[in-house]
């Protein structure tokens, strides 16, 4: 299945052959599309002897802990911020991956957007920032970073099992939500290939759905319980305090699904999910068929996205004047946005 012109799969040969070490950076608070497709491009580059480094904006959640190849090298900017800065300075190459510009990268845009070298992108979201990168592979027509990797890596010759074959189902896997979101007959088409090249699907799965700690069980069922807010024009909204984080020991990626939940309802067709952090509230809007999450994320959330599936940032002192004010807030946009 062709997804790319060939003059591009050839000229990233070219780049992969000619590189002496390479840097691939994905975006902030990397989920597992992010660490799943930068760690297939390492292990790809592994194998035809390049030096690369996946680096990363911060340490991934325990959940995904199960991802990341010992055959690889990780820097994760959080914790080893002039390592990392390091590294992309020294590099020849640059890789973006799962994130449509380097301003995703969060601390490491700068570093990234100094370097000379080429650069090249991989990604599924809308408006790629093309002229920042020598070679782009990037269309929302495909489910996940980790499926444009898996194409495009199949095209340079490499055999889709093994590691690589396991972080590419991982990332693919955990962006459709399990083949409920942005899935295309190549989705399928790329999932059976892997299956047949004995990718064990079944234990995916129970690493990415039965392996959480009782904690972040505790606090969904909480939310559904005691935030999940239904409103009469058929949207859903909860807001995740900081408060109820350390209340329930929550750690990185333990919140992941649960945005999805109230769409399980008949009547909602819009769910939006507002985690407390530091001066904002990170925001994730999910959308059945016909109501646009794309547009809600970038008419009132400084953001962007899919269809339905999108995200944004809700600031505290600019947009709200305090964080007591988000729940008010997102209640009075989701009518207007419905209504």
């Amino acid at each position: 299945m062709e997804l790319f012109p060939h003059k591009d799969i050839s000229a990233l040969d070219s780049l992969f052959k000619a590189a002496r070490k390479v840097a691939i950076l994905s975006h902030v608070h990397p989920d597992g599309d992010a660490l799943g497709s930068s760690t297939a491009i390492a292990l790809y580059l592994g194998s035809i002897g390049k030096e690369s480094a996946c680096i990363l904006p911060n340490t991934v959640s325990d959940t995904l802990s199960y991802i990341p190849s010992p055959s690889v090298r990780y820097f994760y900017a959080d914790k080893q911020l002039k390592r990392a800065e390091e590294w992309i300075r020294e590099s020849d190459l640059i890789v973006l991956a799962d994130a449509n510009a380097f301003s995703r990268t969060d601390v490491l845009e700068q570093a990234a957007k100094e370097s000379q070298v080429h650069k090249v992108l991989l990604d599924h979201h809308l408006n790629p920032d093309r002229e920042n990168f020598a070679l782009v592979f990037s269309t929302p027509e495909i489910s996940s970073a980790s499926e444009v990797v898996f194409w495009v890596l199949r095209e340079l010759g490499c055999r889709m099992e093994g590691e690589i074959g396991k972080a590419l189902m991982t990332g693919m896997t955990t962006d459709t939500n399990n083949f409920a979101n942005s899935v295309f007959p190549s989705t399928f088409a790329m999932a059976s290939e892997l299956i047949a090249n004995g990718v064990d699907r079944d234990a995916i799965l129970q690493q990415i759905y039965n392996s959480y700690r009782e904690n972040r069980v505790r606090l969904i069922g909480y939310m559904q319980h005691k935030e999940m807010h239904i409103l009469p024009e058929g949207a859903s909204y909860m807001v995740l305090t900081k408060k109820l984080l350390r209340e329930f020991g929550a750690e990185e990626g333990e919140t992941e699904g649960l945005v999805n939940i109230p769409l399980a309802i008949k009547e909602v067709r819009l769910s939006v999910l507002l985690k407390e952090d530091d001066g904002l509230f990170r925001v994730s809007v999910r959308s059945k068929k016909g109501t646009s999450a794309q547009n809600l994320a970038l008419q009132y959330f400084h953001g962007g996205g899919h269809e339905n599936a999108a995200g944004g940032k809700l600031f505290i002192g600019s947009d709200i004047t305090t964080a007591e004010d988000a729940p008010a807030y997102v209640e009075r946009i989701l009518k207007e946005f419905l209504g």
